[in-house]
């Protein structure tokens, strides 16, 4: 009986992450999901522990990481990924996207293993090229507040290509643009879960700086399917993956008003320091590599993701999630 292809993904427990351990187990692999729980959580991943298939390790990916046995693929998609999370732990970014990396390329090396990253399109910075090709070197203040988080993933690109380059290892690096679906978490700060969270808790939406800046939303399952396709290209450059179905945040809050049938009202406040004013992917690359675009519509993705919001209970909008496997297990 041939043995199962082994993969380990990093950030296992997170909204991605948990998202790629479904997809992956579905597809017959053996998923080793490693997370530390600083911003993943272990209900985004129960479901999947009886299963012969999956193992969870409660891991710090800054540190050295052991894996026995042969190992087939490594994705590396542990870090915080939403301003709230990055600004608050700041050093705990930069480390999982320097030293994390390291250790995740030495792992693959010694493995044998193919390597897929989950970069962003906030490598772009503030962009002074709109859309976004992969050709865009960017525009980033190494030292602003977002530094931490642009400067991780920069970094983090160029040493996942100095050991293709040096070492030859088989490596992806997947530059995600604004990604939403069922298991974001309401309280991280980023746009869409902020919004539907205001709605819910009948609050007022608050719009940062004049509305006019852009997004671009992708649904989670046409972006698992675009890194599983990148996963198993021959394509080893920077690739977008994200919906190039460009939004302003103005007109994206009054979607949101309308899909939940509230009356909120809309409130503005100063937009954050380095805040990117457009974000929209050129995705011509992806099309023509992977044969990739996405299918669903955001009407109808915000549709699945309200109705998973919705089912959360008034403790759960306010509730302190669980950091630690113990506490979970108790």
């Amino acid at each position: 009986m041939k043995a199962r292809k082994k993969i380990l993904i990093t950030g296992g427990a997170g909204f991605l992450g948990s998202h790629l351990c479904d997809r992956f187990v579905n597809d017959g692999y053996h998923v080793i999901a490693m997370d530390n729980l600083i911003t993943g959580r272990l209900e985004n991943i129960e479901h999947l522990f009886p299963k012969e298939s999956f193992e969870f390790y409660q891991h710090d990916v800054s540190k050295f990481i052991h894996v026995p046995g042969e190992l087939d693929y490594i994705l590396h998609f542990a870090s915080p990924a939403s301003p709230i999370d990055y600004l608050k732990i700041p050093i705990q970014t930069l480390k999982v996207g320097s030293l994390g990396i390291h250790n995740c390329l030495g792992l693959a090396r010694n493995k044998n293993a193919k390597v897929l990253i989950a970069s962003t399109s906030e490598v772009y910075g503030d962009p002074e090229v709109h859309p976004q090709k992969e050709s865009y070197w960017g525009n980033v203040n190494p030292i602003g507040p977002r530094g931490v988080y642009d400067e991780a993933k920069r970094f983090q690109e160029a040493m996942t290509m100095a050991y293709h380059t040096y070492h030859g290892l088989e490596v992806r690096i997947a530059r995600i643009f604004n990604t939403y679906g069922p298991r974001m978490r309401l309280n991280d700060g980023r746009v869409l879960p902020a919004f539907i969270g205001q709605a819910l808790r009948g609050e007022d939406i608050t719009v940062f700086g004049d509305g006019s800046q852009t997004r671009s939303f992708c649904y989670v399952d046409d972006l698992v399917e675009g890194i599983v396709r990148l996963l198993h290209s021959n394509y080893n450059q920077p690739v977008n993956l994200g919906n190039p179905d460009e939004i302003s945040i103005q007109s994206f809050a009054e979607e949101i008003i309308q899909l939940t049938g509230t009356n909120q009202r809309v409130v503005y406040k100063d937009l954050p320091k380095n805040d990117p004013k457009q974000r929209q992917p050129d995705i011509e690359l992806a099309r023509k590599e992977l044969e990739w675009q996405p299918e669903v519509t955001r009407a109808e993705g915000l549709k699945r993701t309200y109705s998973y919001f919705k089912k959360l209970s008034t403790a759960e909008l306010y509730k302190k999630e669980h950091n630690n496997f113990e506490d979970y297990i108790k």
